[in-house]
């Protein structure tokens, strides 16, 4: 199949991993969700060899994710697995999970359902790591948020650009503090949250 290749990627990924990877230590296990065409599992994978980095996305992704996979050849990128928020997760446990530009592809239920299964993935301690754009105070942070926000809407009503204190509170109910909100280009942020450690 014909390698994918996302622009967006291309862009962010230098700036990404800089922000990130004073939370990536070494043999750190990632697992990603929704790696899309793969890139970011790979230039994280190139520039940060003692990660272990796992990718997961829809059935129909995973093809796409392997001629990406294959041809970096790195021994610590993993073979994508199968990832619906909604229904199918990995049985393993990660010290880091990354997902980035898809809280606003997703609704909010399944928004719902992957914070909550992200705890059950964490190890104590971990981390979740989302970035892409959120809205705060009830209010979009730019006007290129507010019309990204009414194209989303436009192929999918039930999708947009999700509120940061919500997202935030689904957090602290599943037992992880906020530890992170980084202003990124383009308008967008990186929100770490770390799962803390139930006391007995």
């Amino acid at each position: 199949m014909n390698k994918p290749f996302s622009q967006s990627c291309e862009e962010n990924q230098e700036v990404i991993l800089n922000s990130i990877s004073p939370y990536l230590q070494p043999e750190t296990r990632v697992l990603e969700i929704g790696s899309g065409t793969g890139q970011h599992a790979v230039y994280f994978g190139e520039n940060i060899p003692q990660l272990y980095w796992q990718c997961s996305d829809l059935a129909e992704n995973l093809p796409g994710i392997n001629v990406w996979i294959d041809e970096a050849n790195l021994p610590n990128l993993a073979r994508p697995v199968e990832l619906d928020v909604c229904s199918h997760w990995p049985e393993n446990k990660y010290d880091v999970i990354f997902s980035a530009n898809t809280f606003h592809i997703m609704n909010q239920a399944q928004v719902e359902g992957c914070m909550r299964r992200c705890v059950d993935c964490l190890e104590p301690g971990g981390c979740l790591i989302i970035y892409g754009p959120f809205n705060y105070n009830g209010s979009y942070t730019s006007t290129s948020n507010e019309n990204f926000d009414s194209w989303l809407k436009s192929r999918d009503p039930e999708s947009g650009i999700k509120h940061f204190e919500w997202l935030n509170k689904l957090a602290q109910r599943g037992n992880m503090q906020l530890v992170d909100d980084i202003a990124m280009p383009a308008n967008n942020r990186i929100l770490i949250w770390k799962c803390e450690t139930l006391a007995g």
